[in-house]
This record gives C-alpha cells, structure tokens and sequence, in this order.
C-alpha cells in the first residue's frame, strides 16, 4: 500500500478527502501514517483459503465501514476485494475494485477458479469502477462475465515516480554482467528458471553475477544457499530501497508466469536498465522487444538462458543504448502522475 499506493493517496488527502488505510500493521505503517491517514490495522490471511477466517475478515469489513461510513470505498486485492466489496454492498456504500492480478486461484484447478468466479461476482457484481492493470485481465474478466465492459477501466499498472527512480548511471564495466531479480523468491515468478539460467551460463564460463531481493515466499532457503555457495548469486534478501540495487546491476530479470503490471519491471525501466521478461500481459507491455529488453515464454528456462546469453554478448554500448530506451519507453506510457490523474477521475 505504501510503495504502489502513497502517491495516489497523497493526492487524495491534498484534494481535501479523509482517507483511512486498513492493512496489516507492518514495517510502513508509521509511513502510512506520516502521510496523513487513518491507519487501522486489519489482520488478512492473505494465501489461506479457510472460510471461517474469511468470514471473520467480512464481519470486521462490515464493522468497520459501519463505524466510518466513508463516502467510498478503494480496495486491492483479491480477498479485500471480495469481503470488503461485499461488506460495502451490503451496507450501500459506493466501491471501487482494483484487480491488479489474476493470481493463483485464477490458475489453480476448476475448482478453486469457479469459486473465485462466484466470490468476485458476488462480492464485486456492483462496483462503481473496476481497475485492471493490463488488457489481458480485462479479457479474461469479460470472457468470464464477471463484468460489464463499460465498467472496466485498464490502468498502465500503479505508473512509476520517475523523479524517485531517476535515471542512473550504466556502469562502467561489464565484467561480470550483473542480472537482478527483485521480488517474491517464489515459483510463480520464475526463480527456478533464473537458476536454471544463471548454471548453463556459468557452466560455458561467462563472467555473470545473479543478485536476488525479496523475501521467501516459499522453501528456497537451501537452494539459494547452494546457489550462494557455487553459481555467483548474491542474496540481499528484502531491500527497503532497491534503486542502489537497481543502479548497481547491468540488467533486470523477472521471468514471471502471471502479474498484473510488475511494477519492478517499471521501476528498472525507470531508472534505465534492460528487461528481459515473460511475454505475458502484465510483463510484456514494458518492454520493447530487442529494443529495451527481450521477451521470453513463461515457464522455459532454455528460453531465459539464450536471452541472457545474448544479453552478456552484447557490447557495453549496446547494452546501455537499451537502458535508454527503456527510460523513455516507460517515461513516455508508464509515468505515475498520468496514472493518477486517470484514476481519480474515475472515482470522483
């Protein structure tokens, strides 16, 4: 909420509006806070799928708009969607859904997906607007009829502060190619294809560096302290401010299988580093195909170890022309201040 959010919320409060913020307390809570907000911290079981808590999440939803009665109600993510669009229609209070991904219950089985699919439309049938973050969401959503098209507003994701992530200097050298990878060690984002990578490019001798931020979201621990120990990866682990990470390294990775728009990818753009990323919606629509970066298929770790490789055979000019096209690339769609312009003039 305060990385992807604050600015949003920002302006919000300067144009005169209270805004309360019910997230889980954590480490940006004071930020929040500082920013001008009412903070309340709501606790959400975010990858569980038990339905008494889910319940419980309803209630305390219920509870608090009825405290509030805010004049509108903003919310992200699947299960603040849902629970929280229910509460709000419940109680008749205006909402606005953003749905900035369609993630894991959405590529789970039959199941799983038709119980999404009912939650969603119960829960965000009667939405004032619908925020998706890259046309192929608002395809799905309308080949499954959760919406009406009139309703589903396509974002260029939650936009880049390109004054925060300025343009850095390329680096000077490029041996060893350093490769970033910034985000949730988990499957669905492609780590085990980085690593597949990152071994055949050091088995044939290329002079690489792979760094890695994030937090576990799965058991990777062992992994990457082999990966550590024998194939040149550096792991920073969470990294409050990654734009020195960002400056440091030659090129961006994220090899995702699903995103709504990777704001790591934007950010990297921003700050005038390669991608080489999944051509997925989500991830594709930042990259200019062998002019910024270089798309790959999701889930083919042959494909990610030639993209690379042709990446660290490039010249040192060639690769930083890239990075500058990336710049203005993403200067051009993909700045926060449009973002926020067309966002607030759906929900006012």
């Amino acid at each position: 909420m305060y990385l992807f959010r604050r600015d949003l919320i920002s302006r919000i409060l300067a144009d005169g509006h209270e805004v309360y913020v019910s997230v889980p307390d954590g480490e940006c809570t004071a930020k929040i806070k500082a920013l001008g907000c009412r903070f309340i911290d709501t606790e959400i079981d975010r990858r569980g799928i038990n339905p008494r808590r889910d319940y419980v999440l309803f209630r305390t939803y219920r509870k608090l708009l009825k405290e509030i009665r805010p004049d509108l109600v903003v919310t992200y993510t699947i299960k603040p969607n849902i629970y929280c669009g229910m509460a709000a229609r419940t109680l008749g209070i205006p909402y606005a859904i953003n749905i900035t991904g369609l993630g894991t219950a959405f590529q789970s089985g039959r199941i799983l997906k038709t119980l999404a699919e009912i939650l969603y439309h119960v829960g965000c049938g009667r939405a004032k607007v619908v925020f998706v973050e890259n046309p192929g969401i608002k395809e799905e959503l309308l080949s499954m009829g959760l919406f009406p098209e009139e309703k589903i507003c396509v974002l260029h994701g939650a936009g880049v502060n390109m004054e925060r992530f300025a343009p850095a200097p390329y680096p000077e050298d490029d041996r060893p190619v350093k490769y970033l990878f910034i985000g949730r060690v988990m499957k669905e984002k492609g780590i085990d294809e980085f690593f597949d990578a990152a071994r055949r490019l050091n088995r044939e001798g290329f002079s690489c560096e792979y760094h890695v931020a994030g937090d576990f979201e799965e058991d990777y621990e062992e992994r990457i302290q082999q990966m550590q120990d024998h194939e040149n990866l550096v792991y920073h682990g969470f990294v409050d401010d990654v734009r020195p990470l960002i400056a440091s390294c030659h090129c961006f990775v994220l090899p995702s299988y699903h995103e709504g728009m990777a704001n790591t990818l934007l950010e990297c753009g921003a700050m005038g580093r390669p991608l080489i990323t999944s051509a997925i919606h989500g991830c594709m629509e930042a990259v200019e195909d062998g002019k910024s970066g270089f798309l790959v298929p999701p889930r083919d770790a042959g494909s990610l170890y030639e993209a690379m490789k042709r990446f660290a055979l490039l010249p040192l000019s060639r690769k930083a022309q890239m990075g500058r096209a990336g710049h203005e690339f993403i200067c051009a769609v993909f700045d926060k201040k449009q973002v926020i312009e067309q966002t607030v003039r759906m929900l006012y």
